[in-house]
């Protein structure tokens, strides 16, 4: 392996403490306790260890964590009401609804009813118009822990020819949009892109966000390529016994690490960062409501 490994595991910790001494601050100076809002509908077991996740880190940078459980057959009345009622706390400076909500449930409604300013996970249709026109929004949290990586390696990110895997509205999309943001020249490849490979090729960085594991090969980075992993994908392990898995990204790993110049790790990548970022975003959306200035480098 040649490419340096960005650690996120580490880089994530030392944005929780970033946050975590603002917050104290906060506390001190103002008398106010930042509070984040999670909301679970269902039993899904993903979901809950990423709930109770998020609720530990939350506390332990010093915030107020806000665990809202609802049965899986919750009516889309009772969950609005439920928002409604946060929207209006001001205790509570974030609402997250954890996805994916039980399929009698419109995400798109409910997403579109929290508050854009308390909007921490930068869903919102207004959050993701004013990202998207370059104006101060929530910005999504795993695309901002990319952003913040980047930034960190290179410093400058201006003039570097970017290329994003993936087209979704979670990461793809509001990934070019930073990336952009940040005066890199920005291509969106996706599944129906021609000549992909080429495509990939080109870039300085490329950030894979397509959810195939390990389709993006060494023989398409760019010697010298800074590469970031979103992909997080469970495949069969035989070399670890019958039933075993193992968790690969979006990249193979040991050909794309030979080539590149900076790559994340899968694990220990960019997942770390997303709740480092989600918490980020807390403090801002606080700092925000209280005409306080906002934490410098904790937002795009």
């Amino acid at each position: 392996m040649t490419a340096t490994l960005i650690d996120g595991k580490a880089f994530a910790a030392k944005v929780r403490a970033q946050v975590a001494e603002h917050v104290a601050t906060l506390k001190a100076d103002h008398g106010i306790t930042p509070g984040l809002a999670v909301v679970l509908v269902g039993e899904d077991p993903a979901s809950q260890v990423y709930v109770r996740s998020k609720g530990k880190q939350t506390v332990e940078v010093g915030m107020n964590s806000y665990e809202h459980k609802l049965e899986a057959d919750t009516s889309e009345a009772d969950l609005l009401a439920l928002i409604d009622q946060l929207n209006n706390d001001p205790a509570v400076h974030g609402i997250l609804v954890q996805l994916p909500l039980p399929g009698h449930l419109n995400e798109d409604l409910v997403i579109n009813s929290i508050d854009p300013a308390k909007d921490v996970d930068g869903f919102h249709i207004s959050n993701v118009g004013l990202l998207g026109t370059g104006q101060k929004s929530m910005v999504p949290c795993t695309p901002l822990g990319c952003l913040m990586m980047l930034r960190d390696h290179h410093g400058s990110l201006s003039g570097m020819d970017a290329v994003v895997i993936g087209r979704s509205n979670i990461v793809g999309k509001p990934m070019a949009q930073l990336l952009l943001g940040d005066s890199c020249t920005v291509t969106i490849a996706h599944s129906r892109t021609k000549d992909l490979p080429d495509v990939v090729r080109r870039a300085d960085i490329v950030v894979a966000a397509v959810g195939r594991p390990e389709m993006v090969p060494g023989d398409w980075i760019k010697p010298g390529a800074t590469v970031i992993d979103v992909g997080i994908n469970r495949i069969d392990a035989p070399e670890k016994g019958e039933g075993k898995t193992r968790l690969v990204g979006d990249v193979h790993f040991e050909s794309c690490a030979s080539v590149a110049g900076a790559i994340t790790p899968v694990p220990g990548g960019v997942g770390p960062m997303t709740i480092a970022c989600l918490l980020a975003n807390t403090l801002t959306a606080t700092c925000r409501a209280n005409d306080l200035p906002e934490p410098q480098g904790l937002t795009a």
